[in-house]
């Protein structure tokens, strides 16, 4: 990533690779039709853009923290340690309440009811990686800061993250630097009222074809519903308190890089934007890499 403008990673050698069209194009050429074209038609850009790219750059060495890993972790092996807010059992109980398969249960090192990841004391790692969990962090700054004292020099945070333009955040704001710092001075652990009544007001589908398609209709108007807000307090009215699982936070590819960014320039945060990848076509998600120097 060049330092002297934000930008989203490009590798241009892959990506002239990638497509028949774009072969014979020198570097340039290919930097500038991604920024042009590329970014908008979802084309790949990079070996580690996607998902399963994005693992390809741990080595067999790396000690591996992943966060949130729920019924389902994105990566197993030895060297590989769990956090969560429930243990095993609690995972697998939650998942059957949601329909949700439980077949890839691991058991779960550590354990934190509000995602408090200071509860790990006698571990660093080289590397953390979250999927879809970030976006659920009600004191962004926090999480981040609290990664940053996990890893060693040098170590990187992986994330996967939902892009609010192809998942049910479509109409949604994306979160600002003023939301995010609120939401730290706050010193907030649960999500804000504001969060709970967008996730159950404002919303739409879930269907990252439909989103690509252009098809952002949501498929009932709950705001056409006299009664729906109503409701929505009295769910977090009978909450009192108690963690309410929501998206705090609406992501692009470009307003992530340019929040972490900005936290980082501020000193608000330790890590720093090492790679964010644009979100593939027909894909939910986009890879960010965030490095602790």
């Amino acid at each position: 990533m060049r330092k002297d403008k934000l930008m989203l990673s490009v590798d241009p050698g892959f990506y002239g690779r990638m497509y028949p069209d774009l072969q014979g194009m020198d570097a340039d050429a290919l930097m500038h039709h991604y920024q042009r074209y590329g970014e908008a038609e979802g084309r790949v850009a990079a070996a580690f853009a996607s998902r399963q790219g994005l693992f390809t750059t741990l080595t067999e060495d790396d000690a591996i923290l992943e966060i949130g890993p729920f019924t389902n972790p994105v990566i197993c092996g030895p060297r590989v340690r769990y956090f969560d807010v429930l243990d095993k059992a609690g995972l697998i109980e939650r998942a059957l309440e949601h329909q949700r398969p439980t077949a890839g249960a691991v058991d779960i090192d550590y354990v934190s009811p509000t995602g408090d990841l200071s509860v790990i004391r006698d571990e660093k790692f080289d590397v953390v990686i979250s999927s879809h969990c970030i976006e659920h962090q009600a004191d962004l700054i926090r999480h981040l800061n609290q990664v940053a004292d996990l890893l060693t020099s040098g170590g990187n945070y992986l994330l996967i993250i939902p892009d609010k333009r192809y998942c049910f955040d479509h109409y949604l704001a994306e979160s600002t630097l003023a939301d995010v710092v609120q939401a730290h001075v706050d010193k907030r652990t649960v999500h804000s009222l504001a969060s709970v009544m967008e996730h159950h007001l404002l919303t739409t589908h879930n269907d990252a074809l439909r989103h690509w398609a252009g098809d952002h209709a949501r498929d009932t108007d709950l705001l056409d519903d006299a009664g729906a807000v109503g409701r929505v307090l009295q769910l977090y009215q009978d909450a009192d308190g108690a963690y309410i699982d929501v998206h705090a936070w609406h992501f692009t590819p470009r307003s992530f890089l340019t929040l972490v960014a900005q936290l980082h320039k501020a000193g608000l945060i330790a890590l720093e934007p090492q790679h964010v990848f644009g979100t593939p076509h027909k894909s939910i998600e986009f890879c960010a890499i965030l490095r602790k120097p």
